[in-house]
């Protein structure tokens, strides 16, 4: 990638010292603008975008402090250094105040005027990067982005955008690989905290031994190896969002420290005793089942109230099918042109093959699939040689009708109760298929099976 070449406006009424600033910062390599009075900064700066501003503080017309004043009101992000041959800490305060940058005595010392160009400039390239890497997360994490069509998408959108505008903690739960991530960015980015941080931790891939000092940050010598302070990711993520994924993973020793932080919200860094108040939405993940572990002791049922005060739940792909092809031409799309290739879609058969399949590692799995196939393909289409490592499950054969006997003394209730039962029991346990296989709601499914004892 090119490097930027910096725009700089030189403003003194010394025709000879504004000559040889121009020539001088040319040679640096810098796009150089002349004025010779502040009142032309001032319009200057109304008609285009600059860099950085170098301006002398006494001028005939318009001075220096004055021009940067009303620069500043129109452009408060520009950085302007005065510049001056009158050396005095009044001017140098009046100039600080007013918003200059930096402040520099004539004659100039060019290795310092270098130096707090290259340090101004540069401060202006990481706010432009922060700013690109800013819209491009929340181009990701938009929620039109996340695709799906099918009544368990558009559900779970809606929720998401209703849980976005609150300040609840939320548990997004979930197999591997369904998009839980892109979930979490969604409730950020469409929050009032969207303008505030979005940070991320899996806590699956910390040490425990690491993991306090990533969350909570540490001192100087608190450990060896720790060479200086550092801000853990709640600091990092004050007044916005921190996303703790694979939260099933962090060892009990640290749910009690986390739980803490959520509670009383402070926290203390690694080897420290100051308290610390801190203002961040957490937002946590997991692939496993919480409840589970909380019967067997392995999570804190206090930190699971905690974390689930709203559960968002992203079902697998495999029971979404209507959005299988929705993601696959997204994915098509996207793999295509990063790998300059002009594939125009799927062939019939390729994606009977995508639909029928039942995507174990989810949404990942798919995106992995499409761009295998997008890079082993020499035709305009992809068909189903490109997806030969995928074997579709052969079609299901419909469960067998429960055989009921009826001795007269069955009464309706006892009827359904031993069809729903037998249901589940062919099904294998799967509360999903079953209902479907009934034509019931998972919720009228559940009902019923609390009323039998079964939940």
């Amino acid at each position: 990638m090119n490097q930027k070449i910096h725009s700089l406006l030189v403003v003194d009424d010394d025709h000879a010292h504004r000559t040889m600033l121009m020539t001088l910062l040319k040679g640096w390599g810098y796009d150089m603008h002349e004025a010779d009075d502040g009142q032309i900064a001032i319009d200057l700066v109304q008609e285009r975008v600059f860099d950085l501003i170098l301006m002398d503080v006494r001028m005939i017309k318009v001075s220096g402090i004055e021009a940067l004043e009303k620069i500043k009101v129109f452009n408060p992000a520009i950085p302007v250094v005065i510049m001056t041959a009158y050396s005095s800490v009044e001017t140098a305060v009046s100039a600080l105040k007013a918003g200059a940058y930096d402040y520099l005595t004539k004659p100039l010392d060019f290795e310092k005027l270098k130096i707090t160009i290259q340090r101004a400039t540069e401060h202006i390239d990481l706010k432009e990067e922060n700013l690109r890497l800013k819209n491009s997360l929340e181009d990701r994490f938009d929620r039109q982005n996340i695709i799906g069509r099918s009544p368990s998408m558009v559900r779970l959108l809606e929720t998401v955008a209703q849980v976005a505008q609150s300040e609840a903690t939320v548990l997004i739960t979930g197999e591997s690989g369904t998009g839980k991530e892109l979930i979490a960015g969604a409730t950020h980015f469409n929050s009032a905290r969207r303008e505030a941080p979005f940070i991320k931790l899996n806590c699956a891939a910390i040490t425990e031994t690491l993991l306090e000092s990533e969350l909570f940050g540490h001192e100087k010598g608190s450990f060896t190896g720790a060479h200086k302070r550092k801000e853990g990711k709640f600091l990092q993520a004050n007044g916005g969002s921190l996303f703790l994924d694979e939260v099933s993973e962090m060892p009990l020793s640290m749910q009690v420290k986390l739980l803490r932080v959520l509670q009383e919200r402070e926290l203390t860094r690694v080897g420290g005793d100051e308290s610390i108040k801190v203002d961040v939405r957490v937002i946590a993940a997991t692939n496993k089942k919480l409840t589970d572990l909380v019967a067997s002791g392995d999570f804190r049922e206090d930190l699971y109230y905690r974390l689930n005060v709203v559960d968002l739940y992203l079902p697998p792909l495999r029971e979404r099918k209507d959005d299988i092809p929705l993601i696959a031409q997204r994915c098509l799309s996207m793999f295509t042109e990063k790998n300059r290739k002009n594939i125009k879609g799927f062939t019939p058969q390729a994606m009977d093959i995508l639909v029928r399949y039942h995507w174990p590692g989810n949404v990942r799995e798919l995106m992995n699939a499409v761009e295998r196939a997008v890079v082993l393909c020499q035709g305009e289409y992809l068909d189903e040689n490109g997806f030969t490592s995928i074997r579709p499950e052969p079609a299901q054969p419909e469960a067998e009708s429960p055989t009921l006997n009826l001795d007269g003394e069955m009464t309706l209730e006892d009827v359904e109760k031993s069809v729903i039962l037998s249901t589940l029991e062919n099904m294998q346990g799967n509360k999903s298929e079953t209902a479907r296989r009934l034509g019931i709601t998972r919720k009228t499914l559940h009902k019923k099976l609390k009323q039998y004892g079964k939940m």
